[in-house]
């Protein structure tokens, strides 16, 4: 839990006091690279609460999906076709989707916590 919050504190100083700036001719490409970041860690952490992670497989995914995805941008530039567009909508879909079901393990998780404690509870009282 440390490693996590002083990763953001250092992420956040790094952010703020080195602003950067993204050409508009690269934004597309960022965008896209952004949302499929995005998209592997909600699926890493669905995985997790799953029990189903693997490191190797997390890594493997976040790269390659990201090369892909560019790609795609890509190739949709030199088409002249706004096919980052359908790609961040994709992406977007999947993050719902993710979010929506990690959403649904925590409440499990959390039902299966305040059932056991009244379960623990009346087997008190007898």
């Amino acid at each position: 839990m440390i490693y996590a919050v002083l990763g953001l504190t250092i992420g956040a100083l790094l952010g703020f006091l080195a602003p950067g700036y993204i050409p508009k001719m690269y934004a597309s490409y960022f965008s896209v690279a952004l949302m499929s970041g995005l998209d592997t860690v909600f699926g890493g952490l669905r995985a997790a609460m799953e029990n189903k992670y693997d490191n190797t497989v997390f890594l493997s995914g976040f790269f390659i999906n990201m090369l892909v995805a560019v790609f795609f941008c890509y190739a949709g530039n030199l088409l002249n076709i706004d096919f980052y567009l359908i790609v961040i909508l994709v992406l977007g879909m999947r993050v719902f989707n993710n979010l929506a079901i990690i959403r649904r393990l925590y409440l499990d998780e959390k039902e299966k916590e305040a059932q056991e404690k009244e379960k623990g509870k009346g087997a008190k009282a007898d």
